[in-house]
């Protein structure tokens, strides 16, 4: 009795530990499931702000760029030269959108929590921040992108993708794999980290 015991008082103190959470924050019901309304409003906002930046700035395209589209045009070469330069010639081609939608984003997201007054903005619970304030968004970046990362390798190289995890021998297996679970980790809590204590300087200051 005490041995199933323990596994099961084990499980229960993981569930209320998952429940904690710091603060007051604002939800929508939806259907049955809570939605943090707090991240998919300023998320929104960030979607809104690239989607008619881009919109506005090509809606009349020039041959020698001036204004706006010259400096959309300034954007997506950095994004190209990023890619390249991390993917290679041959290959960045396919992924500079990828790439180009994950890197405006995620620095929209930061400066917007870094310049813009949410404060202004009053909720019935919690308070608006950047959407990269939250564990929830960083971790589905971050899955996003090991998604890609498998699909890329697995595209180019079918199931011999996987030997890489035997390279250069096989004693390596069980720390390559672990690296693959914890990259997506390391990912999340980087992100998470570096805004919220930027945010906490901004609020101390």
């Amino acid at each position: 009795m005490d041995i199933v015991q323990f596994p099961i008082n084990t499980l229960n103190f993981f569930y209320e530990i998952s429940g904690v959470e710091v603060g007051q924050h604002f939800y929508w019901q939806i259907g049955g499931f809570q939605v943090h309304a707090q991240v998919l409003i300023t998320s929104w906002i960030v979607i809104a702000v690239l989607l008619s930046s881009a919109t506005l700035a090509v809606r009349d395209p020039q041959i020698v760029p001036n204004g706006a589209q010259n400096f959309v045009e300034y954007v997506l070469e950095f994004v190209r030269d990023l890619a390249r330069t991390q993917i290679g010639e041959e290959e960045y081609g396919p992924w500079v959108s990828f790439i180009g939608t994950m890197f405006l984003f995620i620095f929209v997201s930061n400066w917007a929590g870094a310049l813009f007054p949410w404060g202004i903005f009053q909720l019935p619970h919690g308070e608006l921040a950047a959407p990269t304030n939250d564990i929830n968004t960083t971790v589905a970046l971050a899955l996003l992108t090991s998604v890609a990362y498998f699909y890329a390798g697995l595209t180019k190289r079918g199931l011999g993708y996987f030997g890489k995890y035997i390279q250069p021998t096989p004693i390596l297996l069980p720390i390559n794999i672990l690296e693959d679970f914890t990259k997506p980790l390391s990912l999340s809590f980087r992100l998470f980290g570096n805004i919220l204590a930027d945010e906490l300087v901004v609020a101390v200051l």
